[in-house]
């Protein structure tokens, strides 16, 4: 499992790896269980699902686990939580990802679990109170070498007062999904939530669509709070969490008020100063000093939220990938891929896919993810409309106290959606030039030019799209390519079928000759592209570079069905290692295991097995 890869670092044991409560010491609790004491007391039964108000969480510990077996973990993962190589063979180690050990006991006090609550927009709809249903945190924990905070959660451990009518389980279905995703995602440079092990409870048997195994994911982030924590909180009227919250947010999550973009002078468009000055903290005191800034610190964490939520949108068009459900519960506020249902990489370029069969409008398909992203910081920019909009006042003691006055309410509220506006646009401009940046690493620029997005980028995807090809094996083989085979329109024709299925192509109205013939014309712009910035003597350099940013190994959904199948009616445990080890180095051509599965899993995805669709039940 673990012991085929190598830490870069020594690490340190799980009980030397220092751990914190931030989140719990400074947040309000859940009222009916304000101390871990009084939660620990309370039968397991009680923390069940009920409406908890006036709190960012509850005190909730895990229920024991009879049996576990622990199936895998991630290296990479324990590498940059900090952890030794060989601690999963610990016993402490497994007690705490399978959730019969945490660290809090009633003599000595400590570190005591939690549950989460938050509400969310889910399909357009308010949903209310939702939560972590199934999630339970354990602590925070700062990587020694690297100073990162994380904050480690069981998903599976049991039933919270954020469950609903579910049973606060997750099958082991799901579990292999969310597993391999997480990391894989981590592995191609796009922001995530991380995995750190998966366990199998053999003893618990899961009813959704039929009877399925248990299983726990340890997972991990700098930051689980999502839009729906501001969603929820702004939904009953809590203004003052909202700032605790906000504050948190700022000051424990990002770092400080400092480190967030500096605020923008009345006039200035926000587009044009997120290019101008993207990313330069401004202090407070610097803030009241200039003469006519519009935009308070809360303003300033507004426009972070959007900004980092932007790039992680950016990339997931870049490479493909649908979430498949983005309720504005599943959206980070720290700006990461987050809570995996029916998520799917894109196989034949079809820009309506997704992969969620309940969404029957498309709400959620592959086009819609940026303006969808941008909806949802929509209803964010309305929870914190009333900080926005205070503007200078924002601090003063009758509005800290009692918010905006009649007098006051309609030029703040004016003053709140100019903010919204702005931000949109900075957003918009952010997510563009992202999204341009990445699409030119994929294809071999080392300088943009305007025209790229038109003749090369939209060029590309319609003739994807038309053809029915492949998505991300169309820049692999790209990669691969040399110059020297595409100089005249001759040698151009002859090798487009690379880019076709073992079966041809698709697409309505096409001939051979035809679909050669489009393939042959954009390999011309491309090639002419590529010879203006590199010239004619560095194509081997132009070639690796590309394959460095373009994945052989993609965690596809047939890949990851046949993962489940294998591991779940077959006993087979070893295919989540290797398929682990490519998901981790996406970029190999081989990775030494076993050579006819790797290119089997590397290959064309099967023709009926393409754009496969799920249900978000886990």
């Amino acid at each position: 499992m673990a012991s085929q890869f190598s830490s870069k670092s020594a690490g340190s044991s799980l009980a030397d790896l220092p751990k914190s409560n931030v989140f719990t010491s400074k947040l309000p609790p859940d009222p009916a269980f304000e101390t871990p004491a009084s939660s620990h007391s309370a039968p397991r039964q009680t923390l069940g699902p009920r409406l908890v108000k006036g709190a960012l969480y509850t005190f909730v510990r895990p229920e024991p686990a009879e049996e576990p077996e622990l199936l895998g973990i991630s290296p990479r993962a324990m590498e940059d939580l900090g952890l030794q190589s060989g601690e999963e063979q610990t016993a402490e180690f497994r007690e705490l990802v399978s959730g019969n050990k945490f660290y809090w006991d009633e003599e000595k006090g400590g570190i005591y679990p939690w549950a989460q609550c938050y509400g969310g927009w889910q399909f357009g709809v308010w949903a209310g109170q939702l939560g972590d249903g199934r999630a339970i945190s354990l602590f925070e924990s700062i990587n020694p070498e690297t100073k990162t905070r994380y904050e480690l959660q069981l998903k599976g451990a049991g039933r919270t007062p954020y469950s609903r009518f579910a049973d606060g389980q997750a099958v082991l279905r799901s579990s292999i999904r969310e597993y391999i995703v997480s990391e894989a995602l981590n592995a191609l440079g796009v922001p995530t939530t991380r995995a750190l092990s998966l366990t199998l409870l053999p003893k618990s048997k899961v009813l959704r669509e039929r009877i399925e195994p248990g299983a726990i994911v340890a997972r991990f982030a700098e930051s689980w709070l999502r839009i729906g924590t501001f969603d929820l909180l702004h939904a009953r009227g809590d203004r003052d969490t909202i700032r605790k919250v906000a504050t948190f947010l700022a000051e424990d999550v990002f770092q400080g008020w400092e480190s967030l973009p500096a605020a923008v002078p009345l006039g200035k468009d926000q587009s044009t100063a997120a290019v101008d000055n993207p990313s330069r903290g401004v202090s407070r005191d610097e803030i009241q000093e200039h003469q006519g800034v519009e935009e308070n610190r809360f303003t300033r964490l507004y426009r972070e939220i959007a900004r980092r939520n932007a790039k992680t949108v950016a990339a997931w068009q870049a490479y493909g990938f649908m979430n498949g459900v983005l309720n504005t519960d599943n959206t980070s506020l720290y700006g990461l891929s987050i809570d995996y249902g029916p998520f799917a990489f894109m196989d034949n370029f079809d820009p309506q896919y997704t992969p969620n069969h309940d969404d029957h409008f498309l709400r959620y398909c592959y086009k819609n993810q940026p303006s969808i992203i941008w909806w949802n910081l929509v209803r964010l920019g309305e929870c914190l409309g009333e900080l926005l909009g205070a503007g200078r006042d924002v601090d003063k003691e009758d509005f800290v106290k009692d918010g905006l006055t009649e007098e006051s309410a309609e030029t703040a509220v004016k003053h709140a959606e100019k903010l919204i506006e702005r931000t949109g646009e900075e957003f918009r401009t952010v997510f563009l030039n992202e999204y341009k940046r990445l699409m030119g690493r994929r294809l071999g620029l080392k300088t943009q030019k305007e025209s790229d997005f038109q003749e090369l980028f939209s060029e590309m995807l319609d003739t994807l799209e038309a053809l029915e090809l492949d998505f991300n094996h169309f820049f692999r083989r790209l990669s691969k390519l040399s110059l020297a085979k595409i100089e005249t329109e001759e040698d151009r024709k002859a090798v487009a079928p690379i880019f076709f299925h073992i079966e041809g192509f698709g697409g309505i109205g096409y001939t051979e000759d035809s679909a050669k013939d489009r393939i042959a014309k954009w390999l011309n712009s491309w090639r002419l592209r590529i010879l203006e910035d590199w010239g004619t003597d560095h194509d081997a350099e132009r070639q690796r570079a590309m394959e460095a940013v373009n994945p052989n190994f993609v965690a596809r959904g047939w890949i990851l069905d046949e993962v489940i199948e294998r591991v779940e009616r077959k006993g087979d445990r070893e295919i989540l290692g290797r398929v682990m080890q490519m998901a981790l180095n996406p970029f190999e051509d081989e990775w030494g295991l076993d050579k006819d599965e790797e290119e089997r899993f590397c290959g064309d995805v099967p023709r009926f097995k393409r754009a496969m669709m799920c249900s978000c039940s886990s």
